[in-house]
């Protein structure tokens, strides 16, 4: 919900240089933050990106941004 995060495909190469497809997983979390200008919590669905993101730059900006998107909470 804060950076977007999406998986990533490509190929395995085998060592004789076989590809098959894969896929790389973003590293998702749930996690609930209390937010005070809502007054309530909400939780939310981050990457571990996301998170260290909230600790910069703090969680009242970060809802503002994803209900300035559409998102609702």
């Amino acid at each position: 919900m804060v950076t977007g995060a999406v998986p990533g495909f490509g190929h395995s190469i085998s060592h004789s240089h076989r590809r098959t497809k894969r896929r790389w997983n973003p590293n998702i979390q749930k996690k609930r933050y209390w937010v005070p200008s809502l007054g309530r919590q909400v939780t939310l669905t981050l990457s571990v990106r996301g998170i260290k993101t909230i600790d910069r730059r703090g969680i009242d900006a970060v809802v503002r941004d994803i209900q300035a998107r559409g998102i609702k909470l």
